[in-house]
């Protein structure tokens, strides 16, 4: 039985993409706080762990501005009309899947046939 996108389901997926929003960004303040606090000096082995730990901010940074861009999409989507319809197959997404990763913007098989084209030329 393939279940409809309802408002209620809408609702429910609006608000974990405003919690996730509100965590990431919490994350990334305490990581800014956290690396800001690191101080410039000291040795060879400071100045090399200081170097590693700045590199992680960074990647985490990026992974999280990556996710947040994602959920203001999906919030856009949502203000819309357009929530819930996969960007590749316009096909409705299945409501597990956004209940799941309610920032996705394709359903399995729009993902599948994203990763098909990227391993046929990755290679």
């Amino acid at each position: 039985m393939t279940q409809h996108l309802t408002q209620q389901i809408v609702k429910e997926c609006k608000i974990k993409l405003l919690e996730q929003k509100a965590l990431l960004m919490e994350r990334i303040r305490f990581m800014h706080q956290n690396l800001s606090t690191l101080e410039t000096y000291g040795d060879e082995t400071d100045r090399s762990v200081q170097l590693l730990t700045e590199n992680t901010y960074l990647c985490h940074l990026k992974e999280f501005r990556e996710r947040l861009l994602s959920i203001e999409d999906a919030l856009a989507r949502i203000e819309r009309g357009t929530y819930g319809i996969c960007r590749i197959t316009e096909q409705p997404i299945e409501i597990d899947r956004l209940r799941a990763i309610p920032w996705t913007e394709f359903s399995i098989e729009g993902a599948e046939w994203i990763e098909a084209q990227q391993k046929r030329y990755a290679q």
